[in-house]
């Protein structure tokens, strides 16, 4: 039996360019660029912010739960279309980690830089139990989650960050 397609060894599929599901999944298209698809999908989330932090507390929350919810479903199909666990390029999980991460945090470009970077730090170092999680749990629902875990964990640095500074 042939062993899938990993995820970091699967070509970037046309269908991104062609199909809305895979078009949104890779991030608007960032999530085809060659080198670090994780890092441009997490600044493509960046200018949704603004807009999300007029919405009242209530609303960015629930704009989250949406968002989460829509993004296992979303990231589950496309990965099953492209027959490829977790393809890198899908980055709607970094987007909506990078939403988390900047839930209740003050308006300003440094403020976003600062969630940027801790958003980052920890999905791309996954401490435990992200990196479990990453590896154990799959379809829609693991590539959604350990993204989501980085999100809250770089949201208790923002808090603790907000707190020392604000």
């Amino acid at each position: 039996m042939d062993d899938p397609v990993t995820e970091h060894s699967a070509p970037v599929p046309p269908s991104v360019w062609r199909n809305p599901w895979h078009f949104l999944a890779f991030g608007f298209g960032s999530g085809t660029l060659p080198k670090a698809p994780g890092t441009w999908g997490s600044l493509v989330a960046l200018p949704f912010v603004p807009l999300w932090q007029m919405l009242p507390d209530w609303g960015y929350w629930l704009m989250l739960g949406v968002t989460m919810l829509f993004g296992v479903w979303l990231c589950g199909k496309v990965a099953n279309d492209l027959r490829v666990h977790d393809h890198e390029g899908i980055v709607w999980d970094e987007m909506v980690g990078m939403w988390i991460t900047l839930w209740l945090v003050p308006e300003g470009w440094y403020w976003l830089l600062a969630g940027f970077l801790m958003f980052r730090l920890f999905d791309i170092l996954k401490p435990w139990p992200i990196r479990w999680i990453d590896r154990q749990v799959h379809g829609g629902v693991g590539i959604m989650l350990d993204d989501v875990l980085a999100g809250v964990f770089a949201w208790l640095g923002m808090q603790g960050l907000v707190w020392l500074v604000g």
